[in-house]
C-alpha cells in the first residue's frame, strides 16, 4: 500500500476496527544493518517501536493484541544475540510494567517459559510478575508470545486433552473445537481477526496456527523499527475495507 503524506490524517471507524490485532514484528536486524550498527541496535529500536503501537492500540480501543517477541526456533541464534534480547526483555517490563498497570493492560504471556534455559530466572520472574500483577484489568489484553512455536502449542493441547481421556474425566466425543481451543495458550481470547506482518516476508513463521484460521493478513515492506501510529493506521485503514466471508460468498 502506498503511503501518503506524513501529516495527512488517517480517520478510522472504530467500529469497524478488528478486536483482536496479531503482529510478527520482523525486520530489527536489516534495519540495523543498513545503519551499519549490530543486531542488538534494531532490537533496542524494535522495543521502542512496540512501545508506540501497544499505546496507540490502547487508545483505538482494540480488545486484544498478540506479537511475536521470541520463538522456540530463536534460541538457535548467537548466545550475544539472545542474551541481548533478554536482556531487553528484562528492561521492558522493569521500566513499563507500572504505566501498563495504571493503564489497565492485561499481560498474557504465551509459550513455555517455564522452559526457558537456565540463567535467565530474573527474566522468567519478571514475566510472571507482569501477568500477576495485571490479571485482574480489564483494558487491553496484551498477548507476548515468548519461547512460543504453534506446532508444539497444538501438540500442547492435544496432549492436555488426551490426558484427560485417559484419567477419565472426558470421552473423546466430547472433544470439540470449544474444549481444545480452551487447552490453547490463547484460550478465553478474542479470535485473531488480523495479522500484520513487517519487512516484506511472506510467512507465518509458526505462529498461531490454529488462530488464524480466518484472519485477515497484511504485508509491509516497512522494517519493524520504522513501523509507527502512522504505518499502524495504514494497516487498521486498509483491514476495515476487507470483506470477510469467512468461507461463504
Amino acid at each position: 500500500m502506498a503511503r501518503s503524506g506524513k501529516d495527512e490524517h488517517i480517520e478510522l471507524d472504530r467500529a469497524l476496527l478488528p478486536r483482536h490485532v496479531a503482529i510478527i514484528m520482523d525486520g530489527n536486524g536489516r534495519w540495523a544493518k543498513k545503519r551499519g550498527m549490530p543486531r542488538t541496535f534494531g532490537h533496542k529500536a524494535g522495543v521502542e517501536a512496540l512501545r508506540e503501537i501497544i499505546r496507540h492500540s490502547d487508545d483505538l480501543g482494540i480488545e486484544a493484541l498478540t506479537i511475536y517477541a521470541f520463538s522456540t526456533e530463536n534460541w538457535k541464534r548467537s548466545a550475544e544475540e539472545v542474551g541481548a534480547l533478554m536482556g531487553l526483555l528484562l528492561e521492558y517490563f522493569t521500566r513499563e510494567l507500572d504505566e501498563l498497570h495504571r493503564e489497565g493492560v492485561r499481560i498474557r504471556i504465551l509459550g513455555d517459559i517455564g522452559d526457558m534455559p537456565r540463567g535467565l530466572e530474573r527474566q522468567q520472574r519478571a514475566l510472571y510478575d507482569a501477568m500477576a500483577r495485571t490479571k485482574e484489568n480489564t483494558g487491553l489484553k496484551l498477548n507476548i508470545a515468548l519461547n512460543y512455536g504453534g506446532r508444539q502449542e497444538i501438540v500442547h493441547a492435544a496432549r492436555a486433552l488426551a490426558q484427560q481421556v485417559k484419567d477419565g474425566k472426558i470421552e473423546p466425543e466430547d472433544i470439540d473445537m470449544a474444549r481444545f481451543e480452551g487447552e490453547l495458550y490463547t484460550a478465553g481470547l478474542p479470535e485473531v481477526d488480523f495479522l500484520i506482518r513487517t519487512s516484506g516476508e511472506i510467512r507465518l513463521s509458526n505462529f498461531l496456527l490454529y488462530q488464524l484460521a480466518y484472519a485477515e493478513m497484511y504485508q509491509t515492506d516497512v522494517l519493524w523499527p520504522d513501523f509507527d501510529r502512522r504505518a499502524y493506521d495504514e494497516a487498521l485503514l486498509a483491514y476495515t475495507k476487507r470483506n470477510r466471508r469467512f468461507g461463504g460468498v
